[in-house]
C-alpha cells in the first residue's frame, strides 16, 4: 500500500493517547495538530485558518461529543473525519458513517491497524469518482461505498429492479481489501426455496436423496470475500432464521452435518422490496442486522444525467464483444432516450442497446432502432409552444455536455459556450443535479 502523508488533526482529551497518536503520526511524516477540547476544534476547523486532510476524533469528550463537533464542522468544511470509538459507541460510529464520516476504529486498537485506517482515509479523497455514474445521486452512492469498503459489517443495497445493485456490490468488492478473494453472487429469487439452504450452506454426502457427494455451499466458497445475496426479500422465513444465526455466530452447518464451518466472508444484500416496512413479512431482527450499512440507489428517471453517460459506455462494451456495424448513437436517438421514463432502469437501457446493435443496419442508432414499438410517437408532430421546445432542447444539450465531460461543470459550460454560473442556473431550472466536486 503506498504511503500517504497529509495534515492531520487529532481531537483526543486523554493525554497519554493524544501524545502517543501525535508522536506516531509525526514519525510517519504527517503534519499533526492536537486538540483536547471540542470547542477548540470547532473554532479552528470553521475559521478557515488551517486546512486539514483528516480529523482523527474521539467520540467522548469533556465539553461535547465528537458527533456534535462533526456536525458543526461539516457545515463549513468537507474535512474527512475518522472516529475513535469504544465498544459502547459502535452504533453511534456507524450512524456517523452514514452521515458522512469517512471511517471509525474501535478502541483499544493496534497502532499498525490505526495507521492503515489513516492511510486509507487519506487515499479516499484522492480516488476519482464517476465510476457508477455522473449524477449527484450516484456520486453519493459511490462515496458511501468507499466509506463502507474497509469494514466487515453487512451492507444492504435497496433500489428498483435494474438500477445497478449488483454493479454497486461488485464495485464495493473491487475497492475493498477483499478484492483478491471471491465475489459469490446468489439470486435468492431464482433458486427454489427447498434447495436454497443446500446451495447456500452446502451438504454432506448422503444428507438426502440425490446427495451423492460433499457439496460446498456459497457461504463456504466465498472464503474471505463477499457473499452477495440478491433479492434477499424473497428468502423464506425458515432460511431467514438460519441467515440471522450465521451473522450472529460466525459459523454454519452443512446440511446433514453437526460440524461447524467458520464463516469469514462479508455479507452484502440487495432487494427491490421495502423489507423494513411494517407491512413486510421479512424478519425485523434480520433486517436490522443486514441494514447496518444501508445504500439506496435512485431510479434512472430521477438521474437523467446518467442516461447518455451509461448509454455510451454500454454501447462501447457491446461493440467490443459483438460484430456490429453500429459505431455510435444519433442525436435523434439521444433525444428519444432522454425523453423515455426507463421503467426498467439501467438494465432496460442496456437491453435496448444490445437489441439495437444486433439489428440496426446503420452506423448511428436511430430512435426506431432503440424504440421500435413506439417510434411513431417520436415522429408524430407535437403540440407545444416555441418556449417549451427551446427549453427541452436546452435541457437535452446540457445533459449531452455533462455526459461527454463526465459531469465536469466547467468543461460542460465551455462546450456549451456559456459561463459556469449560467450553466448552474439552467441546471437548477431544469431540475438537473450535479455534484459539488464536479465543478473543476
Amino acid at each position: 500500500m503506498p504511503h500517504e502523508t497529509g495534515r492531520i488533526a487529532i481531537l483526543e482529551d486523554d493525554p497519554i493517547m493524544g501524545e502517543s497518536l501525535h508522536q506516531r503520526l509525526s514519525l510517519e511524516g504527517h503534519t499533526v495538530k492536537w486538540w483536547t477540547k471540542g470547542e477548540q476544534a470547532v473554532r479552528e476547523l470553521t475559521d478557515g485558518t488551517d486546512a486539514f486532510d483528516l480529523v482523527v476524533c474521539d467520540i467522548r469528550l469533556p465539553d461535547m461529543n465528537g458527533e456534535e463537533v462533526f456536525r458543526k464542522a461539516s457545515r463549513d468544511t468537507a474535512t474527512p473525519f475518522l472516529f475513535m470509538s469504544g465498544y459502547g459507541d459502535i452504533d453511534q460510529a456507524v450512524r456517523l458513517m452514514r452521515n458522512g464520516a469517512v471511517d471509525f476504529i474501535t478502541k483499544p486498537f493496534d497502532m499498525t491497524a490505526f495507521l492503515e485506517r489513516v492511510s486509507l482515509s487519506l487515499r479516499s479523497k484522492e480516488q476519482p469518482e464517476g465510476t457508477l455514474g455522473i449524477s449527484l445521486a450516484m456520486r453519493n452512492v459511490e462515496q458511501v461505498l468507499r466509506r463502507y469498503a474497509s469494514h466487515p459489517l453487512p451492507v444492504l443495497i435497496q433500489g428498483e429492479t435494474g438500477t445497478g445493485k449488483e454493479v454497486s456490490a461488485r464495485f464495493l468488492h473491487q475497492i475493498s481489501a477483499r478484492k483478491a478473494s471471491p465475489f459469490i453472487a446468489v439470486n435468492c429469487a431464482a433458486i427454489p426455496g427447498d434447495l436454497l439452504e443446500s446451495e447456500l450452506f452446502g451438504h454432506e454426502k448422503g444428507a438426502f436423496t440425490g446427495a451423492h457427494q460433499l457439496h460446498r455451499g456459497y457461504a463456504e466458497r466465498a472464503g474471505e470475500g463477499i457473499l452477495f445475496l440478491d433479492e434477499i426479500g424473497d428468502m423464506q422465513p425458515t432460511l431467514q432464521v438460519k441467515l440471522l444465526r450465521l451473522i450472529e455466530d460466525g459459523y454454519f452447518h452443512r446440511v446433514g452435518s453437526e460440524g461447524q464451518v467458520p464463516f469469514r466472508a462479508r455479507i452484502v444484500c440487495a432487494t427491490h422490496q421495502d423489507i423494513g416496512s411494517d407491512g413486510s413479512s421479512f424478519r425485523k431482527d434480520l433486517f436490522f442486522r443486514l441494514s447496518t450499512l444501508p445504500v439506496r440507489i435512485a431510479p434512472l428517471r430521477e438521474r437523467p444525467e446518467d442516461i447518455l453517460w451509461l448509454a455510451h459506455r454500454f454501447l462501447e462494451a457491446i461493440m467490443e464483444i459483438r460484430d456490429t456495424r453500429v459505431r455510435g448513437i444519433g442525436a435523434l436517438a439521444e433525444d428519444a432516450m432522454l425523453e423515455h421514463s426507463w421503467p426498467g432502469n439501467a438494465r432496460e437501457l442496456r437491453n435496448r442497446l444490445e437489441r439495437a446493435a444486433a439489428l440496426s443496419e446503420s452506423m448511428l442508432l436511430m430512435p426506431a432502432d432503440i424504440f421500435p414499438e413506439i417510434v411513431t410517437a417520436y415522429n408524430a408532430p407535437r403540440m407545444e409552444t416555441l418556449a417549451d421546445a427551446r427549453e427541452a432542447a436546452e435541457r437535452r444539450q446540457i445533459l449531452r455536455a455533462l455526459s461527454a465531460t463526465n459531469g465536469q461543470i466547467l468543461q460542460a459550460a465551455r462546450r456549451l459556450g456559456i459561463s459556469r454560473t449560467t450553466l448552474w442556473e439552467k441546471m437548477t431550472r431544469f431540475g438537473i443535479e450535479a455534484s459539488g466536486c464536479s465543478g473543476n
